[in-house]
């Protein structure tokens, strides 16, 4: 399958409202490439060598936000949309940089062997370690492995966001408890729930091809007796509650979420969410307690933070 490339080059300050834009338009996962992000990571020594340096140098210094659409859509009335939709952020103060768009065509072949390049086994938390499935790694003592393949749909766990939520899984998931992860991606969050001992774990994603992935990588990691990765919206295909409701997205869609998340939180529960850039914190703490909820935790890791809370 071919597949339409959009490229939009921005600042760290607009990745959440680009990407906002992007899912506005229906697009499928959405990757993003901050040097930023690179340099943090390579700060801390549990991260190593997660991306081959010269491979991530683009050699363009802000971000680089990629999405993919299938061939059989035509992108040119998305295409003006989302000029026009970047253009206005400018009216809310938001610094866009260079806001270039550009549209190139990918083999979805090539494009995933080319993505192989970039990772390497990672350990994003104390115990677990994201290895992609065509790398060789020698586990250690206490290290629960997980075998990926991010495909379309992205998700390596390199990220600050999702190892901000790896790390408060760790903290959180006990024997038998029962995880719900909105916006699953490529399912590493889901996974990760079920290798620290989650019984009962589901995953659901709007996007088909990140459901699909993330039923491909369950497996892969033979823990399907225990996840199931659903598509749709969470209000829609679960009526259950959970011990921990994990959404690794964006501010403005936690906002949204926190109307509603109590209804699927036990009581004694906790809802991680992450994907918050450092502006959007003390938005996103507010909507979370105007709706019954208390913030016990803000987490930063570079350029991003994850909030835990739970049911007042």
């Amino acid at each position: 399958m071919k597949w339409t490339e959009i490229t939009i080059k921005t600042t760290t300050e607009a990745v959440e409202a680009v990407t906002n834009i992007l899912y506005e338009q229906n697009v499928g996962g959405v990757s993003i490439e901050d040097p930023k992000d690179f340099k943090f990571q390579k700060k801390n020594e549990y991260d190593w060598d997660f991306v081959e340096e010269e491979i991530f140098n683009s050699g363009y210094d802000g971000v680089i936000i990629k999405t993919y659409i299938t061939e059989e859509r035509d992108v040119t009335e998305d295409i003006n949309l989302i000029k026009e939709k970047i253009n206005g952020l400018k009216e809310f103060g938001i610094d866009v940089g260079d806001a270039i768009v550009e549209i190139s065509q990918v083999d979805e072949e090539d494009w995933a062997n080319e993505w192989k390049n970039y990772y390497k086994p990672t350990k994003v938390g104390e115990k677990v370690v994201v290895k992609p499935t065509w790398e060789e790694y020698e586990a250690k003592e206490g290290d629960l492995i997980i075998e990926l393949d991010p495909g379309m749909a992205f998700g390596t766990g390199t990220h600050e966001t999702t190892s901000m939520c790896i790390q408060q899984l760790e903290k959180y998931v006990k024997q038998d408890s029962k995880v719900f992860d909105i916006g699953c991606g490529s399912g590493i969050l889901a996974i990760a729930a079920a290798k620290l001992g989650a019984n009962d774990v589901l995953a659901v994603d709007l996007d088909e091809v990140a459901v699909k992935v993330s039923k491909e990588n369950i497996e892969l990691n033979k823990v399907e007796d225990k996840v199931k990765a659903l598509h749709g919206n969470l209000m829609e295909v679960v009526s259950d509650k959970a011990d921990i409701v994990v959404a690794n997205i964006i501010a403005d869609i936690i906002k949204i979420l926190a109307k509603d998340i109590k209804n699927f939180m036990k009581e004694d529960a906790v809802f991680i969410s992450s994907g918050i850039i450092h502006a959007k914190v003390d938005e996103v703490k507010e909507s979370l307690e105007e709706n019954g909820l208390e913030v016990i935790e803000v987490q930063s890791l570079g350029e991003w933070n994850a909030i835990v809370s739970k049911i007042k």
